[in-house]
């Protein structure tokens, strides 16, 4: 899946993330101590990124820009927060999520599902439906049960591919696939799969009750799945066996806001600026749309467009490029390349808060200078918050721009291919 690393390595969508590591793209890292080793864990196909791109997909051909965008007043706004999980872990953004069982009344909403810009898709624990929540399973040849193996830098994801109706503040995305994980219908676990680092089948493994990805992407994998049978992405489940299959993209795991009959294009997430010493907890909003209502116009937001196989941009930091860079709000942390500064574990303790600044690139040629801080892990872990905008930790040829980089900025993630103002997406502005 083109989901980003959301984490410390640069493996599928990420790659080694420790329990006090800083990781993302579901899971996020450990806050409690920062001195525990990381454990070993693979990304799927894009993501320290959050998950790794197939290496069978080619950048397409550029779509015509247009700038035409259908209104809507559909009310286009979910609230999103920071604040004390259950497993201790710090930098989570969360909101909670409805789904429907298909053209039904039928319903549940789901609270603490971490929200994700590293990745596409939503993935829901079975644990926590509801024994009428009977989600309609995607067949494959013969009426095989279509199953997904998901890899984020902390660990990965295994489960049955289902349809929902999403519901999202006023917008609804009807049938939509969606990953259920650790579904008991398909209980076995491919060696391939199995071995991409930490099991995140569990509330306590997972750190939430799911994963809702709202990347630059329509579907997880896109072409490259749909025409080869790849590792760690779609299996054909028959007769308690299950193997690689291709998958058409129109029945791969779906970020919903592509499926949306409006608002469609894009997400605006906006999170108050916090202290250098953190927050309690912090309240802001995901609104769904870029330029289709008032309350979703880019204003003087700098685009910065994305590779379109990847959603990759460039960071220029200290003397360096780094071409695998993304915007992740599923990482708890940023993640970048730094000898200068100590570190603590798999985070950075600088003796006093470090003032950085380095340059984001897009491949339309727009720059943006940000200027971004890092403070000590161990003295903000140390405290009663749970929510830091400098809490960073050192990374190996990617840089992770994380939740901290979203605490005070509007953050726009255009979809791909989709009609927005400032053109087709992807790109991100700010």
């Amino acid at each position: 899946m083109r989901n980003h690393p959301s984490c410390l390595l640069f493996l599928t969508l990420i790659g080694a993330c420790a329990l006090l590591t800083a990781c993302g793209g579901g899971g996020g890292g450990d806050a409690t101590s920062a001195a525990v080793p990381a454990t070993a864990s693979a990304a799927p196909a894009a993501s320290a990124p959050s998950a790794v791109t197939p290496a069978s997909a080619a950048e397409p051909a550029s779509s015509p820009p247009s700038n035409t965008v259908a209104q809507s007043t559909t009310p286009n706004v979910l609230p999103i927060t920071v604040g004390r999980i259950a497993t201790g872990t710090r930098n989570m953004l969360q909101a909670s999520v409805t789904i429907c069982v298909p053209g039904t009344a039928t319903c549940q909403t789901i609270d603490n599902i971490q929200v994700d810009t590293g990745s596409q898709g939503l993935r829901i624990l079975a644990s926590v439906l509801a024994p009428a929540m009977t989600l309609p399973a995607v067949t494959g040849t013969g009426g095989a049960t279509i199953a997904s193996c998901t890899v984020f830098g902390s660990g990965y994801t295994w489960g049955s591919v289902r349809t929902a109706d999403v519901r999202l503040a006023g917008e609804v995305a009807a049938s939509t696939a969606i990953q259920v994980i650790a579904d008991p219908a398909i209980p076995t676990v491919p060696a391939d799969c199995s071995n991409s680092g930490l099991p995140m089948l569990t509330a306590t493994t997972l750190r939430s009750n799911g994963i809702l990805g709202v990347g630059p992407f329509a579907a997880d994998c896109g072409s490259g799945c749909a025409t080869t049978a790849l590792s760690r992405w779609y299996y054909s489940c028959a007769s308690g066996t299950c193997a690689s299959a291709t998958q058409p993209v129109a029945q791969q795991v779906t970020n919903p806001v592509s499926n949306f009959a409006s608002d469609n294009n894009g997400i605006l997430i906006e999170l108050p600026a916090i202290a250098d010493t953190g927050a309690s907890s912090v309240s802001g909003t995901m609104t769904f749309g870029i330029g289709s209502q008032s309350n979703n116009q880019l204003g003087n937001a700098q685009v910065l467009t994305s590779n379109r196989s990847t959603g990759f941009v460039s960071t220029s930091f200290q003397g360096s490029t780094y071409g695998m860079s993304f915007i992740d709000s599923g990482s708890n942390g940023l993640f970048f390349p730094m000898s200068s500064v100590p570190g603590c574990g798999l985070w950075f303790c600088p003796t006093t808060l470090q003032s950085l600044v380095a340059s984001i690139s897009g491949t339309n040629g727009t720059t943006s200078s940000v200027t971004f801080a890092v403070g000590n892990a161990s003295s903000l872990f140390a405290s009663n918050n749970n929510a830091f905008n400098n809490l960073a930790g050192p990374a190996n040829g990617y840089f992770d721009w994380g939740l901290p980089f979203f605490y005070g900025r509007r953050v726009f993630t255009a979809i791909e291919a989709q009609v927005t103002p400032a053109g087709n997406g992807p790109y991100y502005a700010f």
